[in-house]
C-alpha cells in the first residue's frame, strides 16, 4: 500500500464493512442521560503556606486546615529584595496604561517650591504630613516626590496605597515590598525585628487613619521617613508622632487658566477665559476641576467641528464620489454652535462628560456606581459590558478626569460618585452588582487564575458582595455567598488577610440571610482559622464551635473532623476548653462512626439517672468539679486521648485510697454512742443462721468488727437513701462496701438468750445532698455480699461497742443485729 495514502485500518476500521463494525462498536448515547464516567473533575486550587509557626492548608472544599509547622518544612529567612527586583514590583504593582490614545501627560504647576520642601525633609530622614482636599493633585506631587527621593535611603522608595486599608495591612505591605519571603506571613514578632531594619522612603497617598494608628505605624519603622497624603477630614496624629505638616492649597487664578489651556491645547478665548475665572472662584482652584473643564472644552470642540470640513472627496459621509456634498442648513448651522456650559456644570461636570462618552463608557460608569466607585480592571470591562472593545472606555475616562489612580488599579474621581448618582446612574446598581459578581465568581475560581491576580482585583469583588448582602431577594444573596467561597479561599492565599475577612464575614452574613447553613457553616469554620492564625484564641474558639454544631447538624463529617482539629489546636495553645468542660456542640450525631483525630477525646454523652442504689456506676473525666445531684447526674465518658488514660488511672487510685480508709474505719474501735448522730443506713431483718464465707483478701489491720450481745432481733426503718435491709447471716468483717452494726439489748420486740449472734449489714454507699459518690475505676462496683470478711465470734468483746463509718456519712438510720 502506499504509504502516502492511507486507508482505514490506519483509523481503527475494517476496510470491508469498518462503517458497520464501527457502528456496532460504538455505544449508545442517550442525550438526556449525562455520562457520569466521561466528566472532568473540578480542579481545586489548595495552596500551602506559613503563618508564623502555624502551617495553613488553603482548601476551599471542606475548608482550610491549620497544624503545627513540622520541623522539616519552617520557610527560609526573609531575603531583602534587590534594587532590580524592586523596580521589577514597582512596574508590577503600577497602575496599568489604558489602551486607545495616550492619556495627556501635564506637569506640576506652583508646586516647585513646596516639593523642594518635603525633598529636604525626607533626606533628614523626618516624616511629613501632606493634607490637601480632594482634588488637589496630591498624587501627582508624591509621584514627583518618589522620583526625586530614589537614591536616598538603601531600601529605595516604597509606594503604598492607605485606601480602605488599615495599620496591619500597612505594615505587611511594607514588609513585602522591601523583603522576598513568598507563601510566608511573619508573625508579629518576626514582622516588627523585620521592619526595625527597614530602611525606605515610604510614599503612602490616600491615608485614611490618624492618631494611635499612626503612631502604631511610625513606632514600629525608626528607620522609615514617611510621607503621607491625606486629607483633612482624617484625624490628626499624636502629640509624640514628631511629623512634619506640610498644606497644599489650590492654584491661583493665573495658573488654573494656564492648566485649563494645556489640557485644551490652545489659547482660550475671551469668553472661555470669563468662564474660567467664573470656575476658579467656585472650585477655589482646585487642579482636579480645570481638568475636568478642560475635558469639557474639549468635547465642546469636537460637536463643533464640521464633520465635512476635511472630507472632500466624501470618505466620512460615506457617499459616492460623483455625488456633491450636502449643502449645510440652518439647522445643521445651530447644531454646530454649542454654547459654554453653566458655572454649575464647570463645577459637577461629572454628568455632561458622560452623556458625550461611547456607550461602553457610560457603561463602565453604571458599573462603577454599583461598585461603589471601584472600576474593574479592564481586562474585565468587554465581558461585563458586552463589547470586545470596551477596554478601550477606560482610556476615555481617564483622559476626560473621571478616574484616578489607586494602587495597581483605578477608582472615580473625588466627587464624580456623588455626581453620577444624582443624574441616575445608579438606579440599576444592584442589577449591576449582581452581574459583576457572577462574572468575579466564576473568574476567582478559575484554577488558572493566580491569588495575585484575585488579590488586585480585591476591592472590586468585596464591593460586589457589599452590595448584594442587603438585597431585597434571597437571589442576590445567595450569588454574594458564591463569590465569597470563591474568592476568600484566594485573598487567603494571596496573603491579603483583611479581604479575606471582609469577604468571609460578607459571606457568612449572606448566608444566614438566604438560609443555607453548610455555606454558613464553611464561613464560620474559616473565621476561625483565620482567628487562630492572627493569635485571637477566644474568637476562633467560638467560630469553630459554631461550625462544628452547625456541621454536626447536617451530617457533614469530613468539615466537622477539619473544625475539631482546629478546635484542638486551639485548646493546646490555650490550656484546655473554656469552661473547664467540653463543649456539647463537639458531639457528633453519631460518635461511633466517626473515629476523632489524633490527640482529640470523642465525646460521648452518657445519661445516668440513678434511680437504683445498684445501678452501675459511669466515670466520666471532669476539668472543673460540678455540683452534686441528689438523684443522679450526666456524665460523659472520654476517650481516645492520653489525657484520659491518665484521668482514668487518677480514678483507680483514688478509689483505692477511699476504699484503704473505709476499711480502716470499719476496722477502727470507736463508741457509736458518743456520736448521736451516727447511724447506718440500712435495716437487718430477723435471722439466726450464719454463713461462713471466704474474704477476697485480708484487710490491712488485725483488729476486726466485733459481734455484741442483744436481746432481741429488730429492724429499723430504711434510711432516707432509699437502700433495702439485707438478711443477717454469719460473722464477717465488712468490705469497703458493708458496715456492721449491732442493736441495742432494750430493742423493742426482740428475746434475749443470752448469747452472742453476730450479724453482717450489707450498706451501699449512696449519694447524699452534701456529698457526690467518689469515682469508681470501673463501670460495675463490686457486690459486697461476693467478698466478705469472716470474724471469730468467740474473739470479740461482747461490751465494747462497734462504730460504723461509711464513704457516704451518717444517713439517720440505723440498724440492729438479732440475738438468739
Amino acid at each position: 500500500m502506499d504509504p502516502t495514502h492511507r486507508g482505514p485500518e490506519e483509523y481503527g476500521h475494517d476496510s470491508n464493512g469498518f462503517a458497520e463494525e464501527a457502528g456496532r462498536r460504538r455505544p449508545s448515547r442517550d442525550p438526556l442521560t449525562p455520562d457520569f464516567g466521561q466528566q472532568t473533575p473540578q480542579q481545586v486550587r489548595i495552596v500551602p503556606l506559613i503563618s508564623g509557626d502555624l502551617l495553613l492548608t488553603v482548601n476551599p472544599v471542606d475548608g482550610s486546615e491549620v497544624e503545627p509547622c513540622p520541623p522539616g518544612e519552617q520557610p527560609a529567612a526573609p531575603v531583602r529584595r534587590t534594587p532590580a527586583e524592586r523596580a521589577d514590583r514597582e512596574r508590577a504593582t503600577a497602575p496599568p496604561v489604558p489602551p486607545g490614545a495616550p492619556v495627556l501627560r501635564l506637569p506640576l504647576l506652583q508646586r516647585e517650591e513646596i516639593r523642594e520642601q518635603l525633598v529636604r525633609l525626607l533626606a533628614r530622614g523626618r516624616s511629613v504630613r501632606l493634607t490637601g482636599p480632594a482634588g488637589s493633585g496630591r498624587s501627582a506631587l508624591l509621584n514627583a516626590v518618589a522620583a526625586d527621593c530614589a537614591e536616598l535611603a538603601p531600601d529605595g522608595v516604597v509606594r503604598l496605597n492607605g485606601h480602605k486599608r488599615n495599620v496591619t495591612d500597612l505594615l505587611y505591605g511594607l514588609f513585602e515590598a522591601v523583603h522576598d519571603a513568598p507563601l510566608h506571613r511573619p508573625d508579629r514578632e518576626l514582622l516588627l525585628e523585620k521592619l526595625r531594619s527597614t530602611g525606605a522612603v515610604v510614599v503612602l497617598d490616600d491615608l485614611e487613619f490618624g492618631g494611635a494608628a499612626l503612631d502604631e505605624l511610625l513606632d514600629a519603622t525608626p528607620e522609615c521617613a514617611f510621607l503621607l497624603a491625606t486629607m483633612p477630614d482624617v484625624a490628626a496624629p499624636g502629640p509624640d508622632s514628631h511629623l512634619e505638616e506640610v498644606l497644599l492649597a489650590g492654584l491661583d487664578r493665573a495658573a488654573s487658566i494656564d492648566l485649563l489651556e494645556r489640557v485644551v491645547e490652545r489659547k482660550l478665548t475671551e469668553e472661555e477665559a470669563n468662564w474660567a475665572g467664573d470656575l476658579w472662584f467656585e472650585s477655589e482652584g482646585l487642579p482636579l476641576r480645570f481638568v475636568q473643564a478642560g475635558s469639557l472644552l474639549r468635547q465642546r470642540d469636537m460637536l463643533r467641528t464640521d464633520p465635512t470640513a476635511y472630507d472632500e472627496y466624501g470618505y466620512l459621509e460615506n457617499r459616492p464620489a460623483d455625488e456633491p456634498p450636502a449643502v449645510e442648513g440652518p439647522a445643521d448651522a445651530e447644531a454646530t454652535d454649542v454654547p459654554l456650559p453653566s458655572l454649575g456644570e464647570g463645577a459637577a461636570p461629572a454628568a455632561l462628560l458622560a452623556s458625550r462618552l461611547s456607550g461602553a463608557a457610560r457603561d463602565t460608569l453604571r458599573f462603577a456606581v454599583g461598585l461603589a466607585g471601584e472600576v474593574p480592571h479592564q481586562a474585565h470591562l468587554p465581558a461585563l459590558v458586552g463589547d470586545t472593545h470596551a477596554d478601550a472606555a477606560l482610556g476615555e475616562l481617564a483622559g476626560c478626569g473621571l478616574l484616578s489612580p489607586a494602587g495597581s488599579r483605578y477608582r472615580l474621581a473625588a466627587g464624580v460618585l456623588a455626581q453620577l448618582e444624582a443624574a441616575g446612574y445608579g438606579e440599576d446598581a444592584t442589577d449591576r452588582a449582581r452581574t459583576v459578581a457572577q462574572h468575579y465568581a466564576w473568574w476567582s475560581g478559575h484554577p488558572s487564575v493566580t491569588p495575585a491576580r484575585v488579590v488586585a482585583e480585591s476591592d472590586a469583588i468585596v464591593a460586589a458582595m457589599a452590595q448584594l448582602v442587603p438585597g431585597d431577594g434571597a437571589g442576590q444573596t445567595s450569588v454574594a455567598v458564591l463569590l465569597a467561597r470563591s474568592a476568600s479561599p484566594a485573598f487567603a492565599a494571596g496573603l491579603h488577610w483583611s479581604a479575606w475577612e471582609r469577604s468571609l464575614r460578607i459571606g457568612q452574613e449572606a448566608g444566614r440571610i438566604a438560609g443555607e447553613v453548610a455555606e454558613e457553616a464553611y464561613f464560620h469554620h474559616e473565621l476561625g482559622v483565620l482567628a487562630l492564625c492572627t493569635g485571637n484564641l477566644d474568637r476562633a474558639r467560638a467560630e469553630l464551635e459554631t461550625s462544628i454544631s452547625m456541621r454536626g447538624a447536617l451530617a457533614d463529617k469530613s468539615g466537622a473532623v477539619a473544625g475539631r482539629r482546629a478546635l484542638a489546636l486551639v485548646d493546646d495553645r490555650s490550656g484546655g476548653p473554656a469552661g473547664g468542660a467540653p463543649a456539647a456542640d463537639l458531639i457528633p450525631a453519631n460518635p461511633f462512626e466517626l473515629s476523632p483525630p489524633r490527640g482529640l477525646p470523642t465525646v460521648i454523652p452518657v445519661s445516668m439517672p440513678r434511680t437504683f442504689p445498684d445501678e452501675p456506676a459511669v466515670v466520666s473525666r471532669q476539668t472543673a468539679p460540678l455540683a452534686a445531684d441528689t438523684a443522679g447526674g450526666r456524665f460523659s465518658v472520654l476517650g481516645g486521648a492520653r489525657r484520659n488514660l491518665v484521668a482514668a488511672g487518677a480514678g483507680v487510685l483514688l478509689a483505692g485510697v477511699l476504699g484503704t480508709v473505709v476499711t480502716l474505719g470499719l476496722t477502727s474501735n470507736s463508741d457509736p454512742q458518743g456520736d448521736p448522730g451516727a447511724s447506718t443506713e440500712q435495716s437487718v431483718t430477723d435471722g439466726g443462721d450464719t454463713e461462713e464465707e471466704l474474704p477476697a483478701e485480708e484487710p490491712a489491720d488485725d483488729a476486726t468488727p466485733s459481734a455484741k450481745p442483744s436481746g432481741s432481733a429488730s429492724s429499723s426503718a430504711p434510711g432516707p437513701s432509699g437502700s433495702e435491709s439485707a438478711p443477717a447471716g454469719g460473722s464477717g468483717a465488712s468490705s469497703p462496701g458493708t458496715t456492721a452494726s449491732e442493736s441495742s439489748p432494750s430493742s423493742p420486740g426482740g428475746s434475749s438468750s443470752g448469747k452472742p449472734s453476730p450479724t453482717r449489714t450489707t450498706t451501699k454507699p449512696t449519694p447524699t445532698k452534701s456529698e457526690s459518690p467518689p469515682p469508681s475505676p470501673s463501670t460495675t462496683p463490686p457486690d459486697p455480699s461476693d467478698t466478705p470478711s469472716p470474724t471469730d465470734p468467740e474473739t470479740t468483746d461482747p461490751a465494747e461497742p462497734d462504730s460504723s463509718d461509711s464513704a457516704s456519712g451518717p444517713s439517720g438510720a440505723s440498724a440492729s443485729p438479732s440475738l438468739t
